[in-house]
């Protein structure tokens, strides 16, 4: 069950890519990730102020824990993406994006002292090459016409702020409910952002209250929000961050997907041979060979 919620996870993250891609020059990036988390709070309300409440003294317990999961999952990570798409391309983003798994490999060789597999380390480099194939076009070529801008340089940090928050679920409190843990990072992570929202609010300005800005932050706020972490924090917590952390290899997979059904773009064959080494890399990775 961990491996369908890791995949529905990047499923959902993969969708917010090419959405806020989309409206990158309608809703400020500051702004989108704020109503976003609003929205998810509002969701989850019914189904956890009570737990809350029940839970407030182990909230106070490791205010510090959900502090750094805040700052690192909630206002960071999302945050910069957003900002970062006023700057670049989608292709740069997921291509940085990639290097999560190796972000995640280590950060846990150096805070708690693990060592990647010879057979992780193969599994992330099949998967890092179907990702280049489908990115390239299987065309070595294109590589010397990628550039990179500051824009690239937020993804970076965004993608080493979620692993950090991946690895870090590893301290998961097992006496704290997990949508309670959910809700208080949440609701932490908005106060982090409150004074950047009224910064980028003052110098700014707002957006426009349509459908589109309303569809998209209700996607925002459910799918890629509530349900995508509530599905890779459970997941990561079963399996380990540093064998969660190669199906992050799948939102370029989705994201091609999504192009050839919303685009009308048409499958080719470095699609067919990008999309099957990713998974062949997953399946390395995770240990499914030889089993």
């Amino acid at each position: 069950m961990a491996y369908l919620f890791l995949i529905l996870s990047t499923l959902f993250w993969s969708g917010n890519f090419v959405l806020s891609r989309g409206i990158a020059e309608i809703i400020p990036p500051v702004a989108l990730g704020y109503f976003r988390w609003i929205t998810a709070f509002l969701i989850l309300f019914p189904f956890t102020f009570r737990l809350v409440f029940r839970h407030n003294h182990l909230i106070i317990k490791h205010i510090r824990y959900l502090l750094a999961l805040a700052f690192l999952g909630v206002a960071a990570f999302n945050t910069l993406i957003y900002r970062a798409m006023h700057y670049t391309t989608a292709i740069n983003a997921v291509l940085v994006t990639s290097f999560i798994p190796i972000l995640i490999l280590i950060i846990s060789s150096g805070v708690y002292k693990e060592k990647p597999t010879r057979i992780q380390l193969i599994g992330i480099l099949v998967s890092i090459t179907g990702i280049a194939t489908i990115i390239l076009k299987a065309d070595i070529n294109r590589l010397i016409q990628l550039s990179f801008n500051t824009g690239d340089l937020l993804v970076l940090i965004a993608a080493f702020s979620w692993a950090a928050y991946s690895v870090l679920l590893r301290n998961f409190p097992k006496d704290l409910h997990p949508l309670v843990f959910l809700q208080s990072i949440i609701f932490l992570g908005l106060i982090i952002l409150t004074p950047f929202y009224v910064a980028e609010l003052h110098f700014v300005g707002g957006f426009p209250i349509n459908p589109t800005t309303i569809v998209s932050i209700l996607y925002v706020g459910l799918f890629a929000s509530v349900l995508a972490f509530i599905f890779w924090n459970k997941a990561v917590r079963e399996i380990g961050a540093s064998n969660a952390g190669p199906f992050v290899h799948l939102m370029p997979v989705f994201g091609t997907i999504f192009a050839i059904i919303f685009l009308g773009e048409k499958v080719a064959y470095y699609h067919v041979i990008g999309i099957m080494l990713v998974f062949t890399g997953i399946l390395i990775s995770t240990k499914k060979f030889g089993k």
